[in-house]
């Protein structure tokens, strides 16, 4: 099994230069059209999951001039995504999932009128469990202005829980760990008190955890993204990858899985929001391959195939 290495923190412009100078690319780009949406965009979606036999995407839904999003579920029907009948609607952004103990888990982050700042919004993520979609039930928020909080299975059956606090302690943002026993074990304060992975990100970029898989070694392959904003305030979102032991909390270099341009060409929702590509969810595949599916300028969703990245550090 391969070693985890760290060599320290390394900028955005470092990453994205390793990247373009690797030797495999990804490939196979394509859109993924949701019908049914009256003309609303759809994008930071999930990899698709399975739900009572079918494949499901969940999806982030607005308008292009608006940030008042919606949360809908989409199957496909004839190579067309269209919203799932009975599911859920929850008025937030950027979805996420995973399974615990056999349950359905699903977030994403909700926003609300920010206390001090009149005009501006907070934001907070939230989680949802259930056998089912149809059965998701609220159950835990965490803490104010903290999105991309993430919780895995491991394999000793606790919870690996990754946070993004911002600040004081984060900075713009920056990934901490912790784990729990059990799900009814998550508090805000738990959540607020997990320590920093220190040598991950410079203190003016930023990133955080989109989706964790529990890979057979009982290692975590991470993915995530990485930002930064250029001179002109343009951002600039990269998806990345690490792998995590969470017995020893040491972790490996971060690596960029793709960029914009690998991708099909498209609208953004602004010009600043050209350069985004934010990490939906990684399908593995037979061979070393993988799906990965991502928004892509706060305005469409896409997904490339890309050399597995966490290949090599299975049992």
């Amino acid at each position: 099994m391969a070693q985890l290495k760290n060599s320290g923190v390394k900028s955005c412009e470092e990453l994205l230069t390793a990247f373009r100078k690797s030797e495999t690319k990804p490939y196979g780009a394509e859109k993924i059209v949701f019908g049914g949406t009256n003309g609303k965009d759809v994008y930071n979606i999930t990899a698709p999951f399975e739900d009572e036999g079918e494949p499901v995407i969940a999806g982030r839904v607005e308008h292009r001039d608006s940030e008042d999003s919606e949360i809908r579920f989409f199957v496909n029907r004839g190579g067309e995504w269209v919203m799932r009948d009975g599911s859920p609607v929850f008025s937030l952004q950027d979805p996420f999932h995973t399974r615990i103990a056999g349950e359905l888990i699903v977030g994403g982050v909700q926003t609300y009128p920010h206390p001090t700042m009149e005009g501006r919004l907070g934001w907070r993520t939230v989680f949802y469990r259930g056998s089912g979609l149809t059965r998701l039930e609220p159950f835990f928020q965490g803490p104010d202005f903290m999105k991309d909080l993430r919780l895995v299975q491991l394999r000793d059956g606790s919870i690996g829980v990754f946070t993004r606090p911002q600040g004081e302690k984060g900075g713009r943002g920056k990934i901490g760990f912790t784990r729990v026993h059990a799900l009814d074990d998550l508090t805000t304060d738990v959540v607020s008190q997990a320590p920093l992975l220190n040598g991950q990100f410079l203190d003016d970029e930023w990133g955080g955890c989109n989706e964790i898989h529990l890979l057979s070694s009982g290692l975590l392959g991470v993915l995530g993204h990485i930002a930064r904003f250029d001179e002109a305030g343009n951002r600039h979102y990269y998806p990345m990858v690490f792998v995590f032991d969470p017995e020893t909390e040491t972790f490996t270099d971060m690596q960029i899985i793709a960029e914009r341009a690998n991708f099909l060409q498209g609208p953004s929702k602004r010009p600043d929001l050209e350069d985004v590509v934010f990490s939906g969810g990684l399908v593995r595949r037979p061979g070393g391959i993988a799906e990965l599916y991502a928004g892509v300028s706060d305005a469409e969703a896409h997904k490339i195939t890309i050399r597995d990245p966490f290949a090599g550090f299975d049992t």
